[in-house]
């Protein structure tokens, strides 16, 4: 891609930052501090998730570089700013330039860090560069009909849900899934963002 095409920029290698947290360009460097943050709970045996087994962080990374240089997705890990640790990962995926269409995916975190404000957090970092930024018309999600929990937590954001395709991709285990789609569009995202702040600020006055 040589243009920005829909998108004000494309989107490219960053740092973000905010509330105690930092997320940075995934590179191969990672790969062990990211097997650590996957061996807390054991995340490889989800098999609603996407989470890389014991030896295999370096080929997942890889795998994620690859789509960044083909343009497609733009990998991410997730930092502890005050000790440094690796917790977990995210991206945008599916990238679709010239109707400034990107999903944020592919993510994870280490399970201390589940049910705590990093998710909220991540995902206000993202959606603020995506449609502040890069102009993105449309952010979107997709899931597993199972992963209940994504689902619950995707629909927390305020992101509408588009629909459910059907017999749609593979699992880790070889089963097919059906995948639950959702998006949130660069209109609603005025109020949206004020609903993920509202919900930051509160979580840190409890």
């Amino acid at each position: 891609m040589t243009s920005t095409q829909g998108f004000h920029q494309l989107p490219t290698p960053v740092t973000l930052e905010g509330n105690g947290v930092m997320l940075v360009p995934l590179t191969l460097e990672h790969a062990a501090d990211l097997e650590k943050a996957a061996a807390d709970g054991e995340l490889w045996q989800l098999r609603v998730t996407s989470v890389p087994e014991p030896g295999t962080a370096l080929a997942y990374i890889e795998t994620a570089l690859k789509g960044q240089e083909e343009g497609h997705m733009l990998p991410f890990a997730i930092v502890q700013q005050s000790t440094g640790d690796i917790i977990g990962t995210t991206r945008y995926h599916d990238i679709i330039a010239p109707v400034a269409r990107l999903e944020i995916g592919y993510t994870w975190y280490a399970k201390r860090w589940q049910r705590t404000h990093v998710n909220t957090t991540c995902k206000l970092l993202l959606l603020q560069h995506a449609f502040q930024r890069l102009g993105a018309a449309v952010v979107g999600w997709r899931t597993d009909n199972f992963n209940h929990a994504s689902q619950r937590a995707i629909e927390r954001l305020g992101a509408r849900k588009d629909g459910v395709l059907r017999h749609h991709a593979l699992r880790r285990d070889g089963t097919v899934r059906d995948t639950v789609m959702y998006s949130l569009t660069a209109g609603e995202w005025p109020e949206i963002e004020k609903h993920l702040q509202y919900q930051l600020s509160s979580r840190h006055a409890d």
